[in-house]
């Protein structure tokens, strides 16, 4: 069995498509799909459905696909802990990120970067759906997320921050006077949220739901940046003050903090639960250990409290 054999196997069980597969592996389509009929023969069994396109993989197959990812991402780790020795820490790290995080994952990466500059570091914006798959197919090393809130499975973690909501607005007549509001008064105005799919909206809609209060959003959005646009334009929409850190304080934006109730959920990072660890994972979850970013974060709760 070649390693070569299960990087072909692994593409084409994402790319579900062998052409698609050849072009991303850099080989002709044949050359692909001998490889996989030469990795059936050593196994014994087939792999993939037979046909002329691809039509999915047999469940011996699925369970290929897992071990195949177990064993590449084994060679990573094994290329990063002798490089280590060598040279010190690179390599690469992959980070998912709920949408409402990526405004802390600075706090993070920058102290990470300050120490181990070779690593260079991929970032994706991820349903928190999408962040349990990527862990699993070893697609993502580590991710933030929420922790305390559909929490993910087979995950070690460590607590960042407590996510924090506030009303954010453009128009300066919106609530004036008032030092904060309630989810039942922010349920009667023009609303930016994030989509239904998104965990941080279900955590909103549940705090509605609490204060018996139904919104109707005017605009959904599956980035924070695109409520920030219409939070720009005059509209109202709720974020967290790890969004008002990023965004620091513009003289025309106003941000009321959301009482009764007062929600609040864990955002931390969650990394395989498996040893031995990717190096540069294992170093990341070493520099989160050191941190404090819930006081970082805590200078927002001042200002607009």
């Amino acid at each position: 069995m070649l390693l070569r054999q299960l990087e072909y196997l692994v593409t084409l069980a994402r790319e579900r498509h062998f052409g698609r597969a050849a072009t991303a592996c850099h080989v002709t389509q044949p050359t692909l799909s001998a490889a996989i009929r030469e990795l059936e023969s050593e196994l014994g069994v087939l792999i993939v459905e037979r046909g002329q396109r691809f039509r999915g993989l047999t469940p011996e197959g699925e369970r290929i696909v897992e071990w195949a990812h177990r064993i590449l991402a084994d060679r990573d780790a094994m290329h990063q802990e002798v490089a280590l020795l060598k040279e010190g820490l690179s390599g690469h790290l992959t980070i998912g990120v709920i949408p409402t995080a990526l405004a802390a994952l600075g706090l993070l990466t920058t102290p990470f970067r300050h120490l181990y500059p070779r690593v260079h570091l991929t970032v994706l914006s991820m349903s928190s759906i999408e962040i349990q798959r990527g862990l699993d197919n070893f697609e993502i090393d580590a991710a933030l997320t929420y922790l305390d809130n559909e929490p993910l499975l087979r995950v070690r973690s460590v607590a960042l921050y407590r996510e924090r909501y506030y009303l954010v607005t453009g128009d300066p007549d919106l609530f004036t006077g008032h030092r904060e509001v309630s989810w039942a008064e922010a349920a009667a105005v023009p609303l930016c949220l994030l989509t239904p799919d998104m965990q941080n909206r279900r955590i909103i809609n549940h705090a509605f739901e609490e204060a018996g209060a139904l919104p109707v959003p005017v605009v959904e959005s599956d980035s924070i940046l695109g409520l920030y646009t219409h939070v720009r334009s005059g509209l109202a929409a709720i974020l967290s003050q790890a969004s008002l850190h990023l965004l620091g304080q513009p003289h025309w934006l106003r941000a009321l903090p959301l009482a009764s109730p007062r929600p609040e959920r864990a955002i931390g990072l969650v990394y395989p639960d498996r040893d031995p660890l990717q190096p540069t994972a294992r170093a990341l979850v070493e520099v989160a250990q050191t941190l404090d970013i819930d006081e970082t974060l805590r200078s927002v709760d001042e200002a607009h409290g």
